[in-house]
């Protein structure tokens, strides 16, 4: 669990950094620079500031999962048998080495865990499910929700959202 939240203090320099890197996360210093207005030194001591304060967690390439063959999505509703401190964080550790999960989200409802798992295709979540999500620790059901169709996935942020 996190319970470590800091919210970090930026200004409009800051803002526009982070939304010139969400559109472009492999634009030059120098370009940076120019699009928020500042020098090229203060950009960096200010990109610097940003990343050891972990605002910018790191950079990545976006990868479409899909033409690596892996485009069926789906949803899994888990509800575990404990719920105690010590069950959730054995949950919580042993979910995270499950490549095929994408996601997992602690949820407030009448089951425990979200999963957006991805897989190659039913088959292959059928195992998924059956070998390593049902053997979580303190698994006691699970519901599944496949994806027909992706409308919308803002898993890599795009356009401006920081302003």
């Amino acid at each position: 669990m996190d319970g470590d939240r800091i919210v970090v203090d930026m200004d409009d320099f800051d803002r526009k950094i982070i939304a010139a890197l969400t559109r472009d996360g492999r634009m030059t210093i120098t370009d940076l620079a120019e699009v928020v207005g500042l020098s090229k030194t203060p950009c960096q001591v200010r990109l610097k500031r940003l990343m050891e304060a972990g605002v910018i967690k790191g950079f990545r390439a976006i990868v479409d999962p899909t033409r690596l063959g892996f485009d069926h999505v789906a949803f899994a509703e888990v509800k575990l048998a404990d719920t105690r401190e010590a069950a959730l964080l054995a949950f919580n550790r042993a979910v995270r080495l499950i490549p095929e999960v994408e996601e997992c989200h602690m949820i407030a409802s009448s089951f425990d865990y979200l999963l957006k798992v991805r897989t190659s295709d039913i088959w292959r979540y059928r195992i998924v499910l059956g070998e390593k999500i049902s053997a979580l620790p303190h698994v006691a059901s699970t519901s599944t929700y496949v994806a027909m169709e992706t409308v919308l996935d803002a898993s890599a942020m795009r356009g401006d959202p920081i302003t």
